[in-house]
């Protein structure tokens, strides 16, 4: 706390707020964070000025029924003081107000400036509304009768406010609060929307989960971010994050079920574990989730359940507590296959081809499964936000529906759906199939049986029929340890091979294309850190990055650029990394900035890249300082703005791994994030197709129309 401020740092009630004030010249500064619950209905008055020795009192700080905030002049101070005798006497008098409507569930810095000829109110450390007033203290006794001021929420106006305030402090001295809304900001859980996975969202936005005996129900998974109030996560790697089942109506937590099983379990290496014995870890601000319901809506009277997240340690709070929508547990059904991301149910049950209006149009992408590959959109494809998901028209079989990718907006085939590709025997089954799958995936197990892939080529293709198998069904970190094997042997052309058969079987070539740069990826990192560490031992992070920079530059062929000290502190924190690299730190941090170093030096990029005016790609930025950057002070910035940025949640081999995303502000004044396809415009090898620039590309797409600046601290 300043030396020269008075007030408390840590969270408490507004309805306890009550500070005394001491103030030299008639002058101060009231500056703190306000939060208001979904329960909070308006106007009310959030401080009132009090005099103790006149027992008079007045609104000081007010919220109109328009969520409009309002700052009154002081009693003593100024001719225009509202009349004490009537509490609605504020909207009679001038005051300082702001075209802001205050949010709820989100942190807001509010600075309320007293001089005696003037007040001004401050939202988010902008100067927003001021107010010129004519000073009492020549015909009262001065400014001695401020040191009599308290300022405190009393309540008493008849409306229901649950808030919370944050580092509520007085200053004397004006320019002791400047920047001062940037330290120390407040912090608030929430779920990421875009981690979402195995969910199903239905029309009425209920989430739609497989659960019920263990023989049935699904892993699902998600992230939940502890972030400050300006959407920076916020690193505190020792606490832990918990989650619960509730009943949405009463906020009651889920019994066990009949055979005492927990409702909610966690799954940690293919174990079950109940959800309140094994917390995850905030790790960079992050904590992952995979779950399990074992308990059906169906059995609790067809009620719907919630997931509640909360960080017991850093305290009870309701912005430290956030959750998911409301949840409907069904049991497994033979014909129904739900999506592992979130899409909304289409109308429509037949479609027979790709098609979007446009590259960034919002409306539904319906998609035509075959034995082929879908064909993306040439520009873009949905990058999942919130609220910003597409619709899905999936035309299915009587005995299957298929199931879209839990990686990217693409489709992947489940074993029944593979089995179909290949000949059959008379008796219905797949011909020649020898192998046996032994390697079930954590979510779900796939009974004995043989490999329907024995069938396919096995003569002429030296890479198992079930290497590729186990490849498609894998998850990303077992997808890793299968490439690593591969790659230390295989041929570039096996290598080929392989990227087209799992682009093939999972309908989407971004598997492929993570295929195609694992051999180098891994033969360049492993020299790297045979340079940087000859004896595998840990190095000081100043002494790796110089190499890691040079190696960077080399690969994306950008020698006219090198990586920015903001971009040098985004790996460090993306990798966890402290005073010393360690090899785990080192791979994590190579699967990330490879790719990304490969897409600059494609052609299509690198100009962009390189560019300095305009500069496009300003560097290595999270997604919440791209949300910032198209935020201010009274809302988001005007459509069309945009940004580009490389996701930080893809690393190889995700199949979005080194994709560029481009962060807009939509015509609906919402963000929405899109991930562009650029192999699929421009080609790759033989097949490169001449077509204008990227950057006239972007500003021909009707919602993008102006380049975003990113704002980025030092």
């Amino acid at each position: 706390m300043n030396s020269d401020s008075v007030g408390s740092e840590g969270y408490s009630l507004l309805k306890d707020l009550r500070l005394e004030i001491e103030a030299k010249d008639a002058t101060f500064s009231l500056c703190f964070w306000l939060y208001f619950t979904s329960f909070s209905t308006f106007p009310v008055t959030i401080i009132q000025q009090v005099y103790s020795d006149i027992s008079e009192s007045a609104p000081f700080l007010v919220i109109d029924d328009n969520k409009r905030i309002h700052l009154l002049p002081l009693l003593l101070l100024h001719e225009e003081a509202p009349d004490t005798g009537n509490i609605n006497s504020w909207a009679e008098v001038p005051h300082a107000t702001v075209d802001f409507k205050f949010p709820l569930e989100k942190w807001v810095h509010v600075e309320c400036q007293v001089f005696p000829d003037y007040i001004q109110l401050r939202i988010n450390g902008e100067i927003i509304g001021e107010k010129s007033l004519c000073s009492l203290l020549n015909e009262k006794s001065g400014s001695s009768d401020l040191k009599k001021l308290t300022l405190a929420n009393v309540g008493g106006d008849g409306n229901s406010v649950q808030g919370y305030v944050h580092k509520f402090e007085i200053f004397p001295n004006i320019s002791s609060t400047k920047d001062y809304h940037l330290k120390d900001p407040p912090l608030k859980l929430s779920i990421d929307e875009s981690s979402v996975s195995e969910i199903e969202e239905e029309s009425d936005g209920v989430w739609a989960v497989v659960g019920g005996k263990a023989s049935c129900r699904r892993n699902f998974s998600l992230d939940v971010v502890l972030s400050d109030a300006f959407g920076q996560p916020v690193d505190k790697d020792n606490e832990q994050v918990f989650a619960s089942l509730l009943y949405a109506d009463t906020r009651a937590p889920v019994e066990n079920t009949t055979d005492d099983e927990a409702p909610l379990l966690a799954s940690y290496d293919g174990i079950e574990f109940s959800s309140c014995e094994r917390p995850s870890k905030l790790l960079l601000g992050r904590a992952s989730f995979k779950l399990k319901i074992s308990q059906l809506s169906s059995k609790c009277d067809n009620r719907f359940f919630l997931i509640r997240f909360c960080v017991p340690k850093l305290g009870n709070y309701p912005f430290l507590e956030t959750y998911s929508h409301p949840i409907r547990c069904i049991s497994r059904s033979r014909n129904t296959r739900l999506s592992t991301l979130v899409w909304k149910r289409s109308t429509a049950h037949n479609c027979s081809s790709v098609s979007q209006s446009s590259a960034l149009d919002d409306g539904s992408l319906e998609l035509q499964h075959s034995g082929h590959d879908a064909q993306a959109n040439p520009l873009m494809k949905r990058f999942r936000f919130g609220q910003d998901k597409i619709s899905v028209s999936v035309k299915t079989d009587p005995t299957t529906l298929e199931q879209p990718d839990e990686e990217c907006n693409s489709h992947v085939q489940t074993a029944n759906q593979v089995e179909n590709e290949f000949p059959r025997s008379s008796d219905g089954k797949p011909a020649n199939v020898n192998e046996a799958y032994d390697s079930p995936s954590d979510s779900e197990s796939i009974g004995e049986g043989n490999s329907p892939l024995n069938s396919m080529a096995s003569k002429r293709y030296p890479i198992s029929d079930m290497t590729i198998f186990k490849y498609s069904l894998a998850s990303l970190a077992e997808r890793s340890l299968i490439l690593k094997e591969i790659a230390t042997s295989a041929s570039d052309k096996e290598i080929l091979e392989l990227a087209n058969h799992v682009s093939h079987y999972s309908g989407c070539s971004h598997h492929g294309n993570q295929i195609l740069i694992a051999k180098k990826l891994i033969k360049d990192g492993t020299n790297l850190w045979k340079v940087m560490s000859p004896n595998n031992h840990h190095i000081p992070w100043e002494n790796a990055v110089y190499e890691i920079q040079e190696q960077f530059m080399k690969i994306a062929c950008c020698g006219s650029r090198s990586l920015s000290p903001q971009d040098i502190n985004l790996l460090r924190r993306f990798t966890g990394c402290q005073e010393y690299l360690t090899q785990d730190n080192f791979e994590k941090l190579w699967c990330w900035l490879y790719p990304v170093a490969f897409t600059i030096s494609r052609d299509w990029i690198n100009p962009i890249w390189n560019s300095t005016s305009p500069k496009w790609i300003e560097g290595f930025i999270t997604k919440e300082e791209a949300e910032a950057s198209l935020q201010g002070p009274t809302g988001f910035q005007e459509p069309g703005t945009f940004v580009l940025r490389f996701p930080t949640s893809r690393s190889w081999p995700h199949p979005d791994a080194g994709s560029l995303v481009v962060t807009y502000v939509g015509n609906d004044y919402k963000l929405h994030h899109r991930l562009l396809s650029l192999h699929q415009i421009y080609g790759s090898g033989d097949k490169r197709v001449d077509m204008k620039p990227l950057q006239d590309m972007l500003l021909a797409e009707p919602e993008l129309s102006r380049l975003g600046r990113i704002i980025r601290s030092h």
